[in-house]
């Protein structure tokens, strides 16, 4: 860290950085763990054209998941993949009839669907004179162990194999559309780590929900596809996250591809696997501008709060000099954040202190651009991020 300190010691803080060396490192440990089985990757989690293409140029990595369809428009124009899934149900009218009138596009790009109101709301935007709109199916991978009980993110209607099926017989009598994927993402697997620091019961409790929710979701996903697979000719069974890569593709001859994108980065929040640990690839400098005590310095700007439901595991954490942290009466601020420890006491006004965020992506919002370190040479390239691009779909 110091000699990436170093090397841009002439960029006027606050900027961003990647360590493209342990970006390289996460996206070949991500093949390690997926074992054969292809990673789409979650463009959410990079926001970056440069990295998203970096790790397309890896051998594993197969088509893009975009947060938006006019995200997947954009990223398509840009030559970027002929294979893109849109992870979330549009309501983007104008992103649709885009899609419409562009028959390259509404080859490469899957729109994400669940309910009879996603079909008529396309129909009703582009009309029926079209090329086929390429549909995935959302099928809800949380776990029901008791009624009334969910447990997992709220997404998709469509948790049972009956009722997958249902739809999916709609959709495939729709004229104008095309049934080609599912999807089931695990977020009670994928997205919460199961070595939380400091806190063991959480920890076991949460092991032992994500075993039996794992087995119950495999159990239930290979009934789904069998259900759908007797309706319509898939091409894709979309599963899994950074945090479930094992434990999703080795579902056999049932998922034929996995999803991920925030291990290629590093954030703290996936510091709590037990299993893996992504290396800190992006990271943020800010300036000491005030000295108000002997163990305090004050940096300028800095609050970048992750989002998610309000905690400290949201909050970014000072990363080098080792040894730094926040003042709990202050946290990290809009205009300033103010650190504390031992190494405070050496820092002048005017030195850098690095900072990772909490989620991979949304550092990408609050910067231009990114300066890429090769640890090879030692050389800084700068790259434009979503924002400096001008673009921004969330």
């Amino acid at each position: 860290m110091r000699r990436i300190d170093e090397i841009t010691s002439e960029i006027e803080p606050p900027f961003a950085a990647v360590d493209l060396a342990a970006f390289d490192h996460n996206a070949d440990d991500m093949v390690r763990r997926a074992a054969g089985v292809p990673i789409r990757i979650a463009t959410k989690s990079v926001r970056c054209r440069e990295l998203i293409a970096r790790a397309l140029r890896v051998d594993g990595y197969r088509g893009l998941m975009c947060y938006s369809l006019a995200e997947a428009l954009w990223l398509h124009g840009e030559g970027l993949s002929d294979d893109i899934l849109v992870a979330y149900p549009t309501a983007d009218r104008s992103a649709l009839r885009e899609l419409a009138a562009n028959p390259e596009a509404a080859a490469a790009i899957s729109v994400m669907v669940d309910s009879t109101e996603h079909l008529d709301l396309i129909d009703a935007a582009v009309g029926r004179d079209r090329p086929d709109i390429r549909l995935c199916v959302e099928v809800d991978a949380s776990w029901r162990p008791l009624p009334g009980v969910h447990i997992g993110t709220r997404r998709s209607p469509l948790h049972t194999p009956e009722q997958v099926r249902r739809f999916a017989e709609i959709a495939q009598r729709r004229a104008g559309f095309a049934l080609v994927g599912l999807m089931a993402y695990e977020g009670q697997i994928a997205g919460l780590g199961d070595a939380p620091p400091g806190r063991p019961l959480r920890a076991a409790l949460l092991r032992a929900v994500q075993r039996r929710s794992a087995a119950e979701l495999a159990q239930r996903r290979a009934a789904v596809v069998r259900q759908v697979r007797e309706v319509a000719d898939l091409e894709f069974v979309n599963g899994g996250g950074t945090g479930s890569l094992e434990r999703t593709a080795v579902e056999e001859g049932v998922i034929t591809e996995v999803a991920a994108g925030s291990g290629l980065i590093g954030p703290t929040l996936f510091d709590a696997y037990r299993g893996f640990q992504p290396r800190p690839a992006v990271l943020y400098a800010l300036p000491v501008v005030h000295r108000p005590a002997r163990s305090v310095a004050t940096l300028f700007g800095g609050g970048y709060i992750a989002s998610g439901p309000p905690g400290a595991d949201r909050v970014p954490a000072p990363h080098w000099p080792e040894g730094l942290g926040l003042l709990g009466t202050e946290g990290a601020g809009e205009v300033q954040t103010p650190v504390t420890g031992a190494p405070a006491r050496g820092l002048r006004i005017g030195d850098r202190v690095w900072f990772r965020h909490a989620k991979a992506g949304e550092l990408a919002e609050r910067f231009d651009r990114y300066h890429l370190i090769d640890g090879g040479v030692w050389t800084v390239e700068e790259v434009p991020t979503y924002r400096g691009e001008g673009r921004s779909f969330g």
